[in-house]
């Protein structure tokens, strides 16, 4: 009889019950565009395609950062080497010691600064002299060294995942197109900035686009300044994002018959606090029923 119930208990069939998180990374900004901390979870309201969703995870307050500097080594930014040392220097600044990082360097091809044997780094010199001392030349490959930084940034062990993309904007050598990186960035959890170091004239402007879109996508936001000083705002504008970013999280709905990409909105209150803006990524790709985002 014991050895019956056995037989019959492993030929029952095993249920494994998975369930993926949507992780929703949100800078919430007042009336006047200053950001606002110290909201607890009742004050969001995360909806997917339209419908509300539990918030399966709240966080706030300080967590270290897994940011990777994604930075244009192409010819045309060699008028450009004063700015874009101003602008490595005074991210680099704002590190503390429980971050890591990562850099890549792109022109016609892509490389990363680190070696394939360290990954990652908690020391901004290991970075800041490789990233500073390449020599400008070859056309721009930007979103094969996008695509590179958010495949990288997967690794990474920061509650906050970030990329840096320090260019003039123009691509005009990938072999990834727009799209594909932002599927990629539709799959990330990860936030795209960029310092965009651009001119005045209407081709740089039209440059501007993409790395408008890309950082929009995520939930970032794309700086073009003209000044050394200009730079370091907008450099101490991304670390103070990072630092006081809301982290949520919610069990997306059912997949069956689900299109794959899925919308993303957030919507902020707060008694006494006025009108408030939450900025968050767009949306997310859904893989398909019982695989891995």
């Amino acid at each position: 009889m014991r050895l019956l119930a056995a037989l019959l208990l492993l030929l029952q069939p095993i249920i494994t019950v998975h369930t993926e998180l949507v992780v929703v990374p949100v800078v919430v900004t007042d009336s006047h565009g200053h950001r606002v901390s110290g909201l607890d979870e009742n004050s969001f309201h995360v909806y997917e395609d339209g419908r509300l969703r539990p918030t399966a995870i709240f966080r706030r307050g300080e967590a270290p950062i897994t940011l990777g500097l994604i930075v244009d080594r192409s010819q045309s930014m060699r008028p450009k080497a004063a700015a874009l040392l101003t602008a490595i220097s005074a991210v680099l600044d704002t590190i503390r010691q429980e971050d890591e990082l990562f850099g890549v360097d792109f022109n016609d091809r892509v490389w990363f600064e680190l070696g394939d044997g360290q990954p990652f780094t908690h020391d901004p010199a290991a970075i800041r002299a490789p990233l500073t001392a390449a020599r400008s030349e070859g056309r721009t490959a930007l979103y094969d060294g996008v695509a590179a930084g958010l495949r990288q940034l997967r690794a990474g062990h920061g509650a906050r995942r970030a990329l840096l993309v320090i260019s003039d904007g123009a691509d005009n050598a990938s072999r990834t197109t727009y799209a594909d990186v932002l599927a990629l960035a539709r799959q990330s959890d990860g936030v795209i900035y960029a310092i965009g170091l651009l001119g005045v004239s209407g081709e740089d402007e039209e440059d501007a686009g993409a790395l408008k879109r890309i950082c929009r996508e995520t939930g970032g936001v794309a700086y073009f300044p003209q000044t050394a000083e200009e730079i370091a705002t907008a450099s101490a504008q991304v670390a103070a994002d990072l630092r006081e970013q809301y982290t949520l999280a919610f069990v997306p709905g059912d997949r069956a018959g689900a299109r794959a990409f899925r919308k993303i909105a957030v919507a902020v209150t707060a008694t006494g606090r006025g009108r408030l803006r939450a900025r968050t990524r767009s949306g997310y790709l859904a893989p398909p029923e019982g695989g891995k985002p």
